[in-house]
């Protein structure tokens, strides 16, 4: 258990960060990053405006913008985004000239994006190995008729979750004008067990919270969530709720600095004073994949003791029986062991949760990026069933996304699950008939790169050759593509991986303004919490020769599709009001009066059905399951083995990486190490600063290593190894996911250290 006015439980041997999340250490890690990318003055007043009504939205995290904003709306990380697009270096033609693609390929990830902001649209020259300097109309004129001699099914057309729900909208449109449904999302690689466990347990694919349960809530359960590096500004409504009196409790096999202590950095109290807010009363280092077996725990104990809402239940649920039956059946010698807990902590948890009224269940991707995750939160979603925790004020289920719109990006139509969209609609909408076949997931496009079926890739942002499974084993394949199409705002490693034709098509940032022939453009995008927010950009483009992503996604569409007298592309590039007009005629119950909605404070609700417990299952009701096992990792490691979780830094965003710094675990310079506890090193004969190698200890006849890390000790269970994302994803396979969703396991992959 944690104290968290101290450190009792953290192994003072390893390195480790002593003060609170927030604090003078946020600023001054805002303050380094604006002096590395020179920010001008007028930076200053677009954070002012960040994540408030006539502002723009931020494009790291997903969370939620309330509707009476504090001064500062934004955290160290969205800060650090914001400078970082609106930075003064600039990545010119020139500097393509200067260096060849294979020369660039060796360059750190760090490096590639800060060159700056790209500035004209290029063409890879295979002939000089290099970049070069194109019109907007040739690139379009030569995409479009590379897409047109390809057959749609074997392109793919792959969506970073920054992009606006206009553009996303576009996007899938074209893709099913083109003629298919494979539309991977960065939600593949991260919160999709999401929507296709929450669906089928509670008949909703999002989580069913808003930002006014914080303030009634009795208890928080957070499973696999780093707040504090990737949604700090969580941490506003997580403080007041303790202040009044809640209770939470944190599961992650990493003390996380943002779920032990906060300091308000817009507090002068706070920060004069160096007295932060203790968050986590208590806080549990479970191992990884051990999820289901603590929340088995605490629920074989609420059976024990009675504490269930068997009247809910008989309402609300289905198949309660069959789990009280294998709840009840479960020996605490394989929940302490499959978990790394004891009975009694768990039992401390379960009589917090039966003397609560209102609970919340908080879980990230520690929770989802498992080989069983969604029966993790089938899991959660059971404990919370079992208190009635669904569907009343101050309880619920929350996931806690990522990027800023990868929620929203499912919302209208980014989807290869045709199930998921309203094709009938679309077919009435643009007289077309759209492919009804199901389309790639992420792992699949991937298997398609290093088999050869896929022959086009279209990157709507992101970096995903960098940031899927497997990566070392794809790498060499892109080459075999006919057609990359990059849309960018900076360089990175998949823009290298050029393939018989690659294009680099730069766009405008959030940020900017976006000025098309009907005048300032706003977007928009989802939160976590289903709420839809307008965003205006008023900083002046980086590059006259920029275009927005709405005019790429149309460029491109006009110069691959036959007219359509319904598909107007230039009508809707030269008014976003219209996109939106489209968006709620296609989904009326959720964007109805779209525009008018727009810059709502605090964002509109699209509303959730499991929130007015109308369940949207086959049952009708709210499905409670039972689990496999007692592990979400498919296989308990044997001798040797460890279980790999990958990590992303306080100085990271995705794979952007933005510095070497690692503040909040107390951690700074190298990314090539693996963290391990001291009881680990001696068990494996290793020693502080050792050089190892990773090894993959999937038996599937596939060779896996990376070198060069250097052995770290850390605060970690027994038996668990941890690595920075994306250095260590050549060792996830490709086939080491989620069963139902195939969602990476990057958190519970085996591997072997090799001296």
């Amino acid at each position: 258990m944690c104290d968290v006015t101290g450190e009792r439980d953290q192994d003072p041997a390893t390195p480790f960060y002593d003060h609170p999340t927030g604090g003078w250490g946020s600023l001054k890690g805002v303050l380094r990053q604006a002096t590395k990318s020179r920010i001008r003055l007028g930076t200053l007043e677009t954070l002012r405006r960040q994540n408030k009504p006539g502002g723009h939205m931020c494009t790291s995290c997903a969370w939620a913008k309330p509707p009476s904003p504090h001064l500062a709306e934004f955290c160290e990380n969205g800060a650090k985004a914001t400078i970082w697009d609106l930075t003064r270096d600039r990545c010119t033609p020139d500097f393509f000239a200067r260096h060849t693609v294979t020369e660039l390929r060796s360059w750190p990830d760090h490096d590639l994006e800060a060159v700056g902001r790209l500035t004209h649209p290029m063409r890879y020259d295979a002939g000089s190995d290099r970049y070069v300097e194109t019109t907007w109309p040739e690139a379009f004129a030569a995409i479009g008729a590379s897409l047109r001699g390809m057959d749609p099914k074997t392109t793919v057309f792959y969506a970073s979750g920054r992009a606006s729900l206009e553009t996303s909208y576009l996007y899938q449109l074209f893709a099913r004008l083109y003629g298919h449904n494979n539309l991977p999302d960065s939600s593949n690689m991260c919160h999709e067990t999401t929507s296709v466990a929450l669906k089928q347990k509670i008949g909703a694919p999002v989580g069913t919270c808003v930002l006014e349960d914080f303030e009634h809530c009795d208890l928080m359960l957070f499973f696999g969530q780093n707040t504090g590096s990737n949604s700090p500004r969580f941490l506003h409504p997580i403080q007041q709720a303790k202040r009044r009196g809640c209770k939470i409790v944190t599961f992650n096999p990493i003390r996380e600095r943002g779920l032990v202590e906060f300091m308000n950095p817009q507090s002068p109290t706070e920060m004069l004073t160096g007295r932060g807010t203790p968050i986590s009363d208590i806080y549990l280092q479970l191992r990884p994949g051990g999820d289901i077996a603590a929340i088995a725990g605490i629920c074989k104990h609420l059976f024990d003791h009675g504490d269930v809402d068997r009247g809910f239940i008989a309402q609300h649920c289905h198949d309660f029986d069959a789990f009280e039956t294998w709840t009840r059946a479960q020996s605490w010698e394989g929940i302490e062991t499959a978990s790394g807990l004891s009975q009694g902590d768990l039992a401390e948890v379960a009589g917090l949760f039966a003397a609560s009224k209102r609970v919340i269940g908080v879980y990230g991707m520690g929770l989802t990026q498992h080989v069983h995750g969604g029966d993790s939160i089938g899991m959660l979603v059971n404990l919370l069933l079992m208190g009635g925790h669904i569907g009343r004020p101050g309880t619920g289920i929350c996931p806690v996304r990522g990027h800023s719109n990868v929620q929203g990006q499912r919302t209208v139509g980014i989807s290869e699950k045709p199930e998921l969209v309203p094709l009938d609609k679309l077919a009435q909408m643009f007289d077309f008939d759209p492919p009804r076949d199901t389309g790639m997931t992420t792992v699949e496009a991937v298997q398609g790169v290093i088999d050869g079926s896929v022959k086009g890739f279209v990157s709507l942002g992101g970096n995903f050759a960098r940031a899927i499974p497997d990566l070392a084993r794809a790498e060499p394949c892109w080459a075999g593509l006919d057609l990359n199409v990059q849309i960018a705002t900076k360089l990175n490693r998949s823009h290298l991986l050029v393939g018989k034709g690659a294009w680099l098509l730069p766009c405008l940032v959030r940020a900017e303004r976006d000025g098309q022939k009907s005048g300032p453009q706003a977007v928009s995008m989802e939160d976590s919490l289903s709420h839809i927010h307008g965003s205006l950009g008023r900083r002046p483009p980086a590059s006259r020769h920029l275009l927005s992503e709405p005019a790429i996604v149309a460029g491109i569409a006009k110069a691959t599709l036959p007219p359509n007298p319904r598909v107007r592309w230039d009508e809707w590039v030269a008014d976003y009001g219209r996109i939106r007009d489209l968006i709620a005629e296609t989904y009326p119950d959720q964007f109805a009066d779209f525009n008018d909605r727009l810059f709502q404070a605090g964002g509109f609700y699209r509303g959730n059905s499991a929130r007015r417990r109308d369940w949207q299952t086959e049952s009708g009701k709210a499905e409670f399951t039972v689990p496999p096992g007692l592990s979400a990792l498919g296989v308990m490691p044997g001798d040797g083995v460890h279980t790999l979780v990958t990590l992303r830094s306080n100085d990271q965003f995705n794979t952007t990486i933005y510095d070497y710094h690692d503040r909040l675990r107390g951690l700074e310079g190298d990314r090539m190490i693996v963290l391990i506890s001291r009881a680990g090193m001696a068990r494996a004969g290793l020693s502080e600063g050792q050089r190892v190698t990773l090894v993959s200890a999937v038996a599937d006849g596939i060779p896996r290593r990376v070198e060069g890390f250097t052995v770290t000790p850390y605060d970690l269970p027994d038996g668990c190894v941890a690595a920075y994302y994306p250095e260590a994803n050549p060792l996830v396979p490709l086939d080491h996911h989620d069963i139902a969703s195939k969602t990476p396991a990057y958190k519970g992959a085996p591997v072997r250290i090799e001296t």
